[in-house]
């Protein structure tokens, strides 16, 4: 490994999510070198600077040929079992086996991948963008890019503005949308967002109406073409649906909460409305990720230097978590 970084998801493993294995190694966002390489490894090689990943691509499924998901049947997204595809560990700790995390375990000097799990980069990214898009704003990005699909003079409402929804708003930006309104109750996450190409802001502790209210406020009383939920807090997927415009509005989920079930509230729906849960956001690991590398080299993707605001030595992880707490810390960067 040669640089990671601390997504919110990390610390909802910490708490058992999606399923209490322990000991375990976590870390999903990272950037590495290869040092080796098993038998009948083609993809990549020695010395080629890859992200790990926990998703991968066959180009040859059912769902790979579609053009429709990103969630490939055969390499498909391994959150649960806390091993390697092949049911085995490659990590212990003085002879005790560890848990592997979402087929990464980037918090680590040396990690084990299965070879369909990683992609080739090129190695003109700086490190820590590199981490960045290897999840949290990537994830924002490819939403508006790959889910959605925005338009030029499309208005977005992006609920949560951490580094996946500032990656929604750059996403955003770059495909011509006309509106772009940032919803956060962390003030300091104004400025980020106009960073990042934010037109309206709203705090929703500024008033006592709902944010959907809000969000049409700002929309001659429509609403938003696309809203994304990008904090994980459940009970705002109603605000999201109901922040959408009746018939063509389309709420796309990318937060991740402990919260197994929701309740839908389904007059939004009966509106003819679209509700969406986005992995990875819909990105293909090895169609688009590269892609997205380029813009950023490209400077097509702009502002990332913005995401970071710590940096910590991996002996020091537990100051990232500590860190992760204030309001002004965006993404922490893990050295080795």
């Amino acid at each position: 490994m040669l640089c990671a970084s601390l997504c919110h998801t990390d610390v909802l493993c910490c708490k058992g999510f999606p399923v209490p294995l322990f000991p375990r190694v976590l870390g999903h966002e990272g950037v590495g070198m290869v040092e080796s390489i098993g038998e009948g490894v083609t993809e990549v090689k020695e010395g080629d600077v890859v992200i790990p990943t926990y998703l991968g691509e066959c180009r040859e499924c059912e769902n790979c040929r579609s053009g429709r998901t990103n969630m490939c049947q055969t390499y498909p997204l391994a959150a649960f079992s806390g091993l390697l595809p092949d049911g085995t560990s490659r990590m212990s700790i003085r002879g005790q086996k560890l848990y592997h995390f979402l087929s990464c375990s980037t918090w680590s000097e040396y990690t084990v991948v299965d070879a369909n799990y990683v992609v080739k980069i090129d190695s003109r990214i700086p490190l820590p963008h590199a981490s960045f898009i290897s999840c949290g704003f990537a994830t924002g990005f490819g939403a508006a890019w790959k889910e959605a699909k925005l338009h030029k003079g499309s208005t977005v409402a992006v609920l949560g503005l951490g580094a996946v929804g500032l990656g929604v708003v750059e996403g955003a930006r770059l495909h011509g949308a006309a509106t772009i309104i940032g919803i956060d109750i962390n003030e300091k996450r104004r400025d980020k967002g106009k960073a990042f190409g934010m037109t309206d802001f709203i705090n929703p502790k500024d008033s006592e109406k709902p944010i959907s209210e809000m969000v049409k406020e700002l929309t001659q009383g429509k609403g938003v073409d696309y809203c994304f939920e990008c904090s994980g807090v459940a009970k705002l997927v109603n605000e999201v649906l109901e922040s959408t415009k009746v018939g063509i509005g389309t709420a796309i989920l990318l937060g991740a909460g402990t919260q197994k079930s929701i309740e839908i509230d389904f007059i939004p729906l009966l509106s003819a409305r679209t509700l969406k849960y986005s992995v990875f956001g819909g990105i293909k690991i090895q169609s688009d990720l590269p892609i997205i590398v380029d813009k950023c080299i490209n400077k097509e993707i702009k502002k990332l230097d913005e995401l970071l605001t710590n940096e910590v030595q991996v002996e020091d992880i537990d100051k990232a978590f500590e860190l992760l707490k204030k309001p002004e810390t965006l993404k922490v960067v893990i050295k080795f």
